[in-house]
């Protein structure tokens, strides 16, 4: 099984941006924690940070070539308004899940809507970084 991560804008600040809201644990955690639950349940990984919303869009069109059966993405802040990266996924036919460390919903209003939710199998908001490891599993029972 062959999984992307992809991750938005500042999430490579983890353990330094907003500690209250995101953790004190930092992005190489994040990779790590990943990584090894990949190894244990082998599956294949790909994990892709990018502040940039091309540099994201283009990692998605890569995936539809290279094998990729499921994605996980954190859009960040993109959630909120990239129509292009809304239009990216909704091009894929594979299993998506989106993930946001905090719950979106306790947060500013902004927040609450998600342009790439409604083009995404599912989401999961507020569990922490441990979204990711069920979003791993999640990925792992529909393609199974």
């Amino acid at each position: 099984m062959k999984l992307l991560v992809i991750n938005g804008p500042n999430l490579n600040f983890l353990g330094i941006r907003e500690k209250s809201v995101y953790g004190n644990e930092d992005y190489g955690y994040l990779k790590s924690i990943i990584q090894e639950k990949a190894v244990n349940e082998n599956i294949t990984v790909d994990i892709f940070q990018s502040n940039t919303e091309g540099n994201i869009i283009d990692r998605l069109q890569e995936a539809y070539y290279d094998g990729t059966q499921g994605i996980i993405i954190n859009p960040g802040a993109f959630t909120h308004y990239s129509y292009a990266i809304r239009d990216a996924l909704a091009s894929l036919s594979i299993p998506i899940i989106e993930i946001h460390i905090s719950n979106v919903h306790k947060r500013e209003e902004f927040r609450h809507t998600s342009v790439t939710a409604p083009v995404c199998t599912g989401q999961i908001v507020g569990l922490g970084l441990k979204g990711y490891l069920l979003a791993m599993d999640a990925l792992k029972s529909m393609i199974n």
